[in-house]
C-alpha cells in the first residue's frame, strides 16, 4: 500500500476531508445504497471543528477578536471543542455555556482542553437570564478583549460547510449524491451543504432531522414559530426552540422528526452492526431515514452524516441503566434485564451463620431474600415473610443456624429466559429467582426488578 506520509505543522490542519464509508446492516432495508460522512475523524471528534475554525478566521480578519483574547460562546459541547483546540494553537482562552442535559463526558472533555464551563438550566425559555444563550451574551458584554461567537447566527457557520464538507461530498460520490441527511440544530451544515449542492444539482434532497419538542419542522412547513411545539428533550445537538439565522428554508427540501428513543437505540445498533461508534444525531440521523425510506428509490444515493463520537455519549446512550430508567432499551430476556440493573454485589449468607447474621445484613443492604451457601454452592433461601412467621412462633430462633429454619432455594433460571416467563417463578412463597452468567456469577432478580421491566 503506497499510503502519502503526510506531516502537519499543528492539529487545526488536520480538519476536514474525513472519509465516507459505506453502512451495510443498518440500512439493509433500503432500496438504495447508503455512505456516512463519518466526521468524526476530524481531530476534536465531531463536524463542529469545521465551522469553529471558519468562525474564528473570520473574527480574526474582521479584527472581533485581539491577541490573547477570550472566546464566549453557548455550545451543546461539540462547537465548544472545535473552539477550544484553536484556542490552543492560537493562544485564547474560552468560556463556555452549556445545558444541563448534556453528556458529562461533553463537559469534561471541554475543560480537559482548558476551556471554563458554566452549566445552565435546559427547561427554560431563550431569553431568560438563566438560559445558556443569556449567560454567553452577557459574559461577552462583561469580559475584557472577548469575542461572543454565537453559531446559531454567525453566518460563517454555514460558509465553512459550502466550502468544504459540500465539496468534499460531492467529490467522494462523484457528483451522484441523490439525498443528504443531516441531524440540524443551528442550521450551519444543513444549510451550508444545501447552498452548494443546489447550485450543483438543483434536483439533490436535503433532508433535515429534528427532534420532537423542537419548532424547526413546523417552521419550515408553515412559516410560523410556534412555542407550543417546544417542549424538553433528551437528543442532543440538534432541533431548536428558536429560529437561527444560519437558516435559508429554500435550500432544505423536508424536516423528519425523530424521538428520543428512535435516535438512542439506533445509534447503539450502528455501533454494533457498523462498527462506528456514534453520538446521539448519527443514530437520529438513520432513524428518520428509515422512517423516509419509501421516497427512495433504487437509483438513488444517500449520504448521511454523522456528526460526532460515540465516547460523548458513554454516560447515557451507551450506558444499559440509563437507557433502561427512560424505556428506550427494550427488556425481552433475564440477560437484558439483568444489563439494565448495573452492577450490584450478590449478598449470600454461610448456612452456619445465624439468623441473627441472616437479619443483620437484611437490614444493612435492605433486602428481603438471601440465598445460603455452603460454600460455593447454593443450598436454600431465607427470606423477610418466612422469618416473620418463624419469630412469631418462637422469638428464639434468632440464636439457630440459618440451615435449620432455611427456605427452599430459589430457582435458577437460564440467561435466554423471557421476562414474560419469569412470572411462572416468581410467587407468594417466592419472591426472587437467580441466574448465573457465562463467568459462572450469580445473579438475583427481586419482584420489583420484574415489575419495574413492565412498567417501561
Amino acid at each position: 500500500m503506497n499510503a502519502q506520509k503526510r506531516v502537519y505543522d499543528n492539529v487545526l490542519q488536520t480538519i476536514g476531508n474525513t472519509p465516507l464509508i459505506k453502512l451495510n446492516k443498518v440500512v439493509a432495508d433500503l432500496p438504495c445504497p447508503v455512505y456516512a460522512k463519518v466526521d468524526f475523524f476530524n481531530p476534536g471528534n465531531s463536524i463542529k471543528d469545521r465551522m469553529a475554525m471558519k468562525m474564528l478566521e473570520v473574527a480574526e480578519q474582521e479584527g472581533k477578536i485581539k491577541p490573547g483574547g477570550t472566546i464566549i460562546e453557548g455550545t451543546s459541547g461539540n462547537t465548544g471543542m472545535g473552539l477550544a483546540l484553536a484556542a490552543i494553537i492560537k493562544g485564547y482562552k474560552c468560556i463556555f455555556t452549556t445545558t444541563d442535559k448534556q453528556s458529562k463526558e461533553k463537559i469534561d472533555i471541554l475543560k480537559a482542553v482548558g476551556a471554563e464551563v458554566i452549566v445552565c438550566p435546559t427547561n427554560v425559555e431563550p431569553e431568560d437570564p438563566r438560559s445558556y444563550y443569556s449567560v454567553s451574551k452577557r459574559l461577552a458584554k462583561e469580559v475584557p478583549n472577548s469575542w461572543y461567537v454565537n453559531q446559531y447566527d454567525n453566518l460563517a457557520n454555514r460558509q465553512a460547510h459550502y466550502e468544504t464538507t459540500a465539496p468534499e461530498l460531492w467529490e467522494q460520490t462523484e457528483g451522484k449524491v441523490t439525498h443528504v441527511v443531516v441531524a440540524s440544530g443551528t442550521g450551519g451544515t444543513i444549510t451550508g451543504i444545501g447552498m452548494y449542492m443546489k447550485e450543483k444539482n438543483p434536483n439533490i434532497k436535503m433532508w433535515a432531522i429534528d427532534s420532537y419538542g423542537s419548532l424547526l419542522k413546523k417552521w419550515h412547513e408553515t412559516g410560523e414559530l410556534d412555542m407550543g411545539e417546544v417542549y424538553p428533550y433528551i437528543s442532543e445537538g440538534f432541533g431548536e426552540d428558536f429560529l437561527p439565522e444560519n437558516y435559508i428554508k429554500e435550500v432544505i427540501d423536508r424536516f423528519e422528526k425523530v424521538t428520543d428513543k428512535g435516535g438512542a437505540v439506533m445509534a447503539r445498533r450502528i455501533a454494533k452492526e457498523e462498527g462506528l461508534f456514534v453520538g446521539y444525531s448519527a443514530g437520529s440521523v438513520i432513524a428518520g431515514l428509515k422512517q423516509l425510506k419509501d421516497q427512495l428509490k433504487s437509483t438513488d444515493l444517500v449520504v448521511v452524516i454523522f456528526h460526532d463520537h460515540g465516547s460523548r455519549y458513554v454516560g447515557k446512550i451507551y450506558n444499559d441503566e440509563w437507557m433502561m430508567d427512560r424505556g428506550f432499551l427494550d427488556v425481552d430476556t433475564v440477560k437484558d434485564l439483568i444489563g439494565g440493573l448495573g452492577k450490584r454485589r450478590l449478598v449470600t449468607i454461610d448456612q452456619a451463620a445465624t439468623v441473627n447474621e441472616a437479619m443483620a445484613l437484611m437490614k444493612k443492604y435492605d433486602i428481603e431474600q438471601i440465598p445460603v451457601m455452603n460454600q460455593t454452592e447454593i443450598v436454600g433461601a431465607i427470606s423477610q415473610t418466612g422469618l416473620f412467621k418463624k419469630l412469631i412462633e418462637n422469638s428464639d430462633v434468632k440464636e439457630l443456624a440459618v440451615a435449620s429454619i432455611m427456605e427452599a432455594a430459589m430457582p435458577v433460571v437460564e440467561m435466554n429466559t423471557t421476562v414474560e416467563r419469569l412470572t411462572h417463578f416468581i410467587n407468594k412463597n417466592n419472591g426472587a429467582v437467580l441466574a448465573k452468567d457465562e463467568s459462572g456469577e450469580y445473579h438475583i432478580l427481586t419482584k420489583y426488578d420484574i415489575l419495574n421491566a413492565f412498567s417501561k
